[in-house]
């Protein structure tokens, strides 16, 4: 039975387990980081406090705040805050534009803004247009000095707590006053999707998306309540606010820290049992244990000889057949030699990853599992309040997303579109009815995405439905599976963007990883700007032949012919990607309509 609002699912944790440890909190200062813990008990008492400011600054039921922040546990406090004060979340990435930002805290109507630091109060500040609808600016950082106080929105982290306390006093029952009127059916979060063209749609999730999803996540026993989760996510991505609410639902505590570089030394700072992740941070840890060890010498050779065993292993594994005496002999002398180093860099109690907002390259999750390190799969999108189906990791099937969330209905369209219907889908899209209807047929939601389900109930994703490209010759590539393929064996990239629609074939335009760049460059004499060396011969010999080692994991007619290097990643700066880094394909194919036509120059004569 779920509880009616997020606010009582929290209640109700309190209730069951109030000192079990909640959260660890970094003291976020340079090098190494000390941990403090919080209770269930001690961290409701701070969310009510950050509530109870909410309802004195006169947050009224439904009525949106915005955060704007990266990754840290002062998000996750205002978010429940949010949620116990009967408001609702407005999510906003903090490398949003400032135009977008200003489309979004427009179109959501948010009348408060929880901002990170200065730099995102002084977004909202070059905008006169919202000086009347924004009431209040909460500051996080708030670095005094420095904040423009002459702007009387702006009140600091602690004022707010401050203000709560004081309200406490005068109406001690104010937060569980809200939480008692807060239906199943009230607006939680407005979600808006980075699409990849234009403007953002806003997605509702209701309070029940996110009670349901806990109490399904507890159901699937993937999770115990004594697992400790590295949460690193970005809480402005609805996979991260869905962990939020599987924690919540299930009683697992999480170490929060958002700054990815330090992904790798908070692990082993924490030792956490799980953490979740998009398929670029597995494919960057592969990428840089792949070219740590030289390709000469007896560490390499090691590794190598160690990762090949790992790979026989697998299908004893998977399946939990014994190995062959001989096997497993060769296994542990491998585990020991190399997978035991590569699992205490990763905190060394880590019992499985798990990926999702994209997918997953299957080279990728078979050499985690060769090192013996199990990255596990789900699907899901923004308006299914992310997790909609996801592997289970006691038995995981490598290439699907697994059977869909416990209470999710599934059927698969006679185009092979994926349709959903359940408690966690949204209700709609915030002021675009149009785009709503569009995406509903008898209440099942239209994912856009073409998958299959096998005879258990496995769900595999092939295709995103809007991007297949369709080649002159009638062949349909789907980009998402080739450039999977590139990065996986390309472990010196960044970013890969396919092209071919109406061409024969598919040539891509591929950016490099900037650190494995300035170093390669700095021990072989050079020293020139990273713009400089992606641009060297040199460089662009040693992709191809990678490239030629990708094109044989491919069909042919999804084979790359041509490449060319950026002399720069894409961002959302240039408009290259989204603010959780989507490639924009149609802003790409537009801006380097020279470049892409360059590479089908010779595309008459080519017979690659």
């Amino acid at each position: 039975m779920c509880e009616p609002s997020v606010g009582a699912m929290l209640a109700a944790r309190v209730d069951q387990t109030p000192e079990s440890l909640a959260f660890m909190i970094p003291d976020r200062v340079e090098g190494p980081n000390t941990w403090s813990k919080m209770s269930w008990r001690e961290a409701q008492t701070q969310v009510h406090r950050y509530a109870a400011g909410l309802l004195s600054l006169g947050l009224e039921l439904e009525q949106r705040v915005a955060i704007a922040s990266s990754t840290r546990i002062e998000w996750v406090f205002a978010d429940l805050a949010i949620a116990c004060a009967g408001g609702a979340t407005t999510t906003i990435y903090p490398n949003t534009s400032g135009d977008d930002l200003l489309y979004i805290i427009t179109d959501s109507d948010s009348r408060v803004l929880i901002a990170e630091n200065r730099e995102q109060v002084a977004k909202v500040q070059q905008y006169d247009e919202l000086n009347d609808q924004l009431t209040h600016v909460v500051v996080i950082d708030d670095d005094g000095a420095e904040t423009d106080r002459d702007d009387s929105r702006v009140l600091g982290w602690g004022e707010l707590a401050s203000r709560g306390d004081a309200h406490l006093v005068a109406h001690p029952n104010c937060v569980r006053d809200a939480i008692e009127v807060i239906t199943p059916e009230h607006l939680s979060t407005l979600i808006y999707t980075s699409g990849t063209t234009g403007r953002p749609k806003g997605v509702e999730l209701t309070q029940e998306c996110w009670t349901y999803q806990g109490h399904a996540m507890d159901s699937l026993r993937i999770i115990d309540h004594q697992s400790l989760q590295y949460l690193w996510l970005p809480l402005s991505h609805v996979f991260g606010k869905a962990l939020i609410a599987a924690q919540v639902g299930i009683g697992f505590a999480s170490a929060v820290d958002g700054r990815i570089d330090r992904i790798v030394v908070g692990l082993g700072e924490v030792h956490p049992t799980f953490m979740c992740g998009a398929p670029r941070i597995f494919e960057k840890v592969r990428a840089a244990v792949l070219t740590a060890s030289p390709a000469r010498g007896i560490k390499g050779r090691i590794a190598r000889w160690a990762f090949s065993v790992g790979r026989r292993s697998i299908p004893y594994r998977l399946e939990g057949r014994k190995m062959p005496k001989r096997l497993a002999v060769k296994y542990a002398l491998g585990d020991k030699l190399v997978f035991s180093k590569l699992k205490e860099k990763m905190g060394g109690n880590i019992e499985f990853f798990m990926s999702g907002s994209a997918k997953l390259s299957p080279q990728v999750q078979e050499w985690f599992y060769a090192a013996g390190i199990l990255v596990v799969e789900g699907y899901g999108s923004t308006e299914t309040s992310a997790i909609a189906s996801v592997n289970h990791p006691r038995e995981p099937r490598f290439g699907t997303v697994g059977p869909v969330t416990p209470g999710v209905d599934i059927k698969i369209a006679d185009d092979g579109e994926v349709l959903l219907k359940g408690p966690i889908i949204t209700r709609g899209y915030h002021n675009n009815l149009e785009a709503t209807e569009e995406c509903f047929t008898d209440g099942f939601f239209h994912t856009g995405d073409v998958g299959k389900l096998d005879d258990d109930g496995f769900l595999r994703i092939t295709d995103r439905k809007k991007d297949l490209i369709k080649t002159s010759g009638g062949k349909y590539v789907a980009p998402q599976k080739v450039e999977s393929v590139i990065m996986a064996n390309i472990p010196y990239l960044s970013q890969a963007v396919v092209v071919g629609e109406g061409h024969k074939y598919c040539v891509a335009l591929v950016t490099l990883d900037e650190a494995n760049l300035l170093k390669w460059g700095a021990k072989h004499g050079h020293h020139e700007s990273y713009a400089e060396l992606s641009q060297l011969p040199e460089i662009h010999q040693s992709i191809d032949r990678f490239l030629q080692r990708a094109n044989k994991r491919l069909e042919r007619w999804e084979t790359i012919k041509r490449f060319a290097i950026l002399d720069h990643e894409l961002s959302v700066e240039d408009g290259g990607t989204t603010p959780n880094m989507k490639i924009r394909r149609s802003h790409v194919s537009q801006k380097y309509s020279d470049l892409i036509d360059e590479l089908y120059g010779t595309e008459d004569s080519d017979s690659r």
